[in-house]
This record gives C-alpha cells, sequence and structure tokens, in this order.
C-alpha cells in the first residue's frame, strides 16, 4: 500500500502510489510511520532524489520526515523552493528570478523561508492560504484553483492535476481572477523566467 508522504498542489500529504520526481521536507513531522503534523518549521524545500550516493530511509525517529512531489511545479505551489545544497544550481536560479520578479538584492534563505511562509498559510493556523490573480499574470508552471480542484496553467491551456496525476485538458481564459495557488513571490520568480521542471504527462 502507498504511504503517506506525497504532497499536493495544495500542500497537502496523501497516500497515493503516484511516483515522484523530488523529494523534500517540513522538518520532523512524524511519528512512527505516520506525519502527525503539517510542518515543523518555515523551512519547506525540495530536493533531489540521489545526491553523492546518499540513501535516504524513511521515518527514521527524531529525523526531517521526507516528502515527495509529482514535478517542481506541484512542489512550488505547494510552497516549497529548491534546496541550496542538492538542488544548488535550481536554488541560484530560483534567487536571482525571485530578485529579478520582486526587486532588490537576491535574497537570502531566511528571507525566502519568512516570506513564503507568510504566503503559504494562514498566519497562526495550518490553513492554505490563496490568492487571486488575474489570469494575464499567470506563468507556466503556476497552479489555480477551479472547482475545488488544482489546474496547471500551461500554455493556453489548464491542465487537471488529481492524486493520480494529470488529467483533462481545457482552455485558459482570458478574463477573470482565478484563486492561485502558487504563492505570490514563486509566482514573480516563474514570470521572471525560473525554468520550472513540469512532468511531460502535462
Amino acid at each position: 500500500m502507498p504511504e503517506r508522504n506525497r504532497v499536493t498542489p495544495t500542500g497537502e500529504i496523501v497516500a497515493t502510489a503516484l511516483r515522484g520526481a523530488w523529494t523534500g521536507n517540513r522538518g520532523i513531522i512524524h511519528e512512527g510511520c505516520e506525519i502527525v503534523r503539517f510542518h515543523a518549521g518555515n523551512l519547506w524545500i525540495t530536493c533531489a532524489l540521489e545526491f553523492r550516493d546518499r540513501h535516504r530511509e524513511l521515518w527514521i525517529p527524531n529525523r526531517w520526515t521526507p516528502l515527495f512531489f509529482h514535478d517542481e511545479a506541484v512542489a512550488l505551489a505547494a510552497g516549497h523552493r529548491p534546496c541550496g545544497e542538492c538542488r544548488h544550481a535550481e536554488y541560484q536560479a530560483y534567487k536571482a528570478a525571485w530578485a529579478a520578479g520582486l526587486g532588490g538584492a537576491p535574497p537570502s534563505a531566511g528571507e525566502m523561508n519568512r516570506r513564503l511562509h507568510a504566503e503559504r498559510l494562514v498566519r497562526g493556523t495550518h490553513r492554505r492560504r490563496f490568492h487571486q490573480t488575474g489570469w494575464p499574470d499567470l506563468p507556466d508552471g503556476a497552479f489555480v484553483l477551479l472547482d475545488d480542484i488544482p489546474h496547471l496553467v500551461h500554455g493556453t491551456d489548464l491542465v487537471a492535476w488529481s492524486p493520480i496525476g494529470y488529467g483533462a485538458r481545457s482552455r485558459r481564459p482570458r478574463r477573470g481572477t482565478p484563486t492561485a495557488i502558487t504563492p505570490p513571490a514563486t509566482l514573480a520568480a516563474l514570470r521572471a523566467g525560473y525554468p520550472v521542471q513540469i512532468d511531460a504527462s502535462a
């Protein structure tokens, strides 16, 4: 049976057989083989599945909890960012795109963590925070919520996502204010050219 360690675009942690292209973590959020909390701090990162021949066991007591993401677009929508160690090149690219999209100097890891945490969660709760934006402002790789279903923005199309993967396509509207799942700072980085990885099935 699949274990409950896969992350959806809205940030939920579910059990599904869908394979992940990336791993990552939100700190120590398990006891035994069960997820018992939503996060354990503001450091939410996306990591490479393999790095320097390291092999990561699951459910190690008192060690960070490995989570898995279908692709990077899902990870970014959930509020994670690239790891500065195992994905150093992507981390630097994300920082540069963040600065280009939002203005100012490239941020520190702590600055990004604090801003993303404020953008992804309603303050003082574990509830996801979403943001209204215009269709023309949504870059490829962003996720929006339509009829409670996450949809990937992919060119002129929207692609529905579920815990079994990408599904039906529809035409992207030109007008209106959809609910964006991807945090605003990451939307700015995507608009500035951060090269997000999207699964080929989309």
